[in-house]
């Protein structure tokens, strides 16, 4: 079952009370709250009352959108346990964190290391709490790449440790259906969006009815996991609310697909 819903994030400028009213409009059924301005990290009183907020609207929380990076973090202030804290007083089933802070590539053993060790260690407090750690798919960490996030899932076995995937922006489709097949075992939440780069290398976003082709493959591939996934829309075109209403339009006539 792939449900549809939306980062909090791609309406940082809206306050918690009109996300959930766009949410609502857009007949999403999800949201992953924003680790910010949205719910704080370690503010456990503002996660209870967007968790009432969001279940009293009728949608559920997919998952908490920390800024957790592992390896990194609790050298830099950022201690996990209160973003812990702050996802179990959210009610979310999951924590978006990320491997580190530098690419694959740009990697060696020792930054690897500590990132590994981390995460087996987060991954053992979200376990005890009944949560799940969900790694972002994302440049700039471990898992920039097909190959990089691939190899660093088998280095982290754990039954908490699962994966977010988006779309690598420039990449041919079957590429991307590549590195999404990889890690379709452990495949959490999806963040859902249409971007091209232009010819001076920048980020392009159209509307997601422009990749449809491209993102009913990735569907497909995602059915057949068998499990629950949220597909959540992200950083859409102009950063418009009515363009989260048209683009649900369009994922959720992906999903019914």
């Amino acid at each position: 079952m792939i449900k549809p819903g939306i980062c909090s994030l791609t309406l940082a400028k809206k306050n918690v009370s009109e996300v959930i009213a766009i949410a609502r409009s857009a007949g999403l059924e999800g949201i992953e709250w924003w680790g910010k301005d949205h719910v704080p990290h370690g503010d456990t009183a503002i996660a209870a009352k967007v968790r009432t907020l969001t279940c009293s609207a009728g949608l559920e929380v997919s998952s908490y959108g920390s800024y957790y990076r592992t390896g990194v973090s609790e050298t830099e202030g950022l201690n996990f346990a209160s973003v812990l804290d702050t996802a179990v007083a959210l009610g979310a089933p999951t924590v978006r964190v990320w491997a580190g802070n530098r690419n694959y590539a740009d990697s060696n053993e020792r930054l690897i290391s500590e990132v590994i060790s981390d995460t087996m260690r987060i991954a053992d407090m979200a376990g005890k709490s009944g949560l799940k750690i969900t790694f972002e798919f994302h440049g700039g960490t471990l898992t920039d790449t097909n190959d990089g996030a691939i190899k660093f899932a088998s280095m982290v076995e754990h039954p908490a440790v699962f994966f977010s995937w988006q779309s690598p922006h420039g990449s041919s489709t079957t590429h991307c259906l590549a590195g999404l097949e990889g890690l379709l075992p452990r495949l959490s939440t999806i963040h859902v969006y249409h971007w091209t780069l232009s010819s001076e290398g920048g980020h392009v976003r159209h509307p997601l009815a422009s990749g449809v082709e491209r993102w009913e493959k990735y569907v497909d591939a995602i059915r057949n996991t068998g499990h629950k996934h949220f597909a959540l829309l992200e950083f859409v075109k102009d950063d418009s609310p009515e363009q989260v209403i048209k683009d649900a339009v369009t994922l959720r006539k992906l999903l019914c697909q």
